[in-house]
């Protein structure tokens, strides 16, 4: 880097860290995106705070350029939060998935878990290329806390079960965490144990989306809320996923396992899906009667940039939405 495009990623760096400084919780256990380079002026670099964890997300496809910008990153950072304890790089264009999945730069061991409204999630922030938590859900954890008490919940898709545990956190009845990985599912465990939440209220199911759907469907087993969190693009033997060409599909999916008066929280978060486009599909889903649009959940800011730091926008307009990722909480009435 030229002198110039250093001092450039300095201030970018610096501004976007001084919007966020009311972010970090007294005993750093927070988790937050520190800096967002897709729309904040650096699009090969973004960075989260997990606890005391820097984690450095680089799509640059120059090794030098790469470990020249890392460099330059954490120790802006280093400086700037002197409470880091460790700092790690995932670069998403090494030939080495260990690699993309990531490298402890400094310090010690990672943390293992956050905080986020007074819930504890156990965090592996070297399982995946991403950190196996995803941060633009944050509003909905927080809903979900608000609305699940008494709730029988599927939580399709789960991941790492973040979504199913702010459920079971929130006093849900019983929650249903569907994921096609067993591994990551041990997370929503460990979860739920570090909150001393009653692990017997949640079931882990290492089940393709697909047959698990339909198994449900055969028993009988009806949800008060299911989530659906599709990636934007799978294909696997039992069926697709295509959230930017058929994101009513997998909605329709689900609502046979919705109580009379329950709720579908369905997340798209396709760049290439405009947000107008989007609301048009689940307003068409509407015409029937037995869908209703009740509330967007909006993505927060440390995620979407502020008006002081953003430089970009997506490639396609989100709008009514905030973000790409476009989170609808949907009223279900049964046939």
């Amino acid at each position: 880097m030229t002198n110039s495009s250093e001092k450039d990623l300095h201030d970018l760096l610096i501004r976007a860290a001084g919007l966020r400084s009311s972010m970090s919780s007294p005993g750093h256990q927070t988790a937050y995106r520190l800096f967002n380079g897709f729309y904040e002026g650096n699009k090969d670099l973004v960075v989260d705070v997990y606890g005391r964890t820097l984690v450095i997300f680089c799509q640059n496809k120059d090794t030098v350029s790469s470990a020249n910008l890392v460099r330059m990153t954490y120790e802006i950072f280093l400086n700037a939060l002197p409470w880091i304890k460790c700092v790690i790089v995932k670069n998403h264009n090494h030939p080495q998935k260990a690699m993309r999945c990531g490298e402890i730069l400094f310090g010690g061991l990672p943390d293992e878990r956050i905080d986020e409204s007074g819930v504890k999630y156990s965090v592996d922030l070297l399982v995946n290329q991403d950190a196996g938590f995803y941060l633009d859900t944050r509003n909905l954890r927080a809903w979900l806390l608000e609305h699940s008490a008494g709730m029988d919940v599927l939580n399709t898709f789960a991941y790492t079960g973040s979504l199913g545990v702010a459920a079971l956190a929130g006093g849900a009845r019983q929650v249903m965490q569907m994921d096609l990985n067993r591994r990551f599912l041990e997370a929503a465990r460990k979860s739920a144990e570090l909150n001393r939440l009653d692990t017997k209220k949640m079931k882990l199911a290492p089940v393709d989306f697909f047959v698990g759907v339909s198994q449900l469907k055969r028993s009988g087993n009806l949800f008060d809320l299911v989530i659906l969190d599709p990636p934007f693009f799978s294909v696997t033997d039992k069926g697709k996923v295509d959230q930017a060409g058929e994101s009513h599909r997998l909605i329709n999916k689900v609502r046979p396992l919705v109580k009379d008066g329950g709720r579908v929280v369905a997340i798209n978060n396709s760049l290439f899906l405009r947000g107008a486009e989007y609301l048009h599909s689940l307003e068409e889903l509407s015409k029937d009667g037995y869908v209703a649009i009740e509330e967007i959940i909006p993505v927060p800011e440390d995620i979407t940039g502020f008006s002081e730091t953003v430089q970009t926008k997506p490639p396609l307009d989100p709008a009514p939405f905030n973000h790409p990722t476009k989170i609808v909480i949907l009223k279900i009435k049964r046939k």
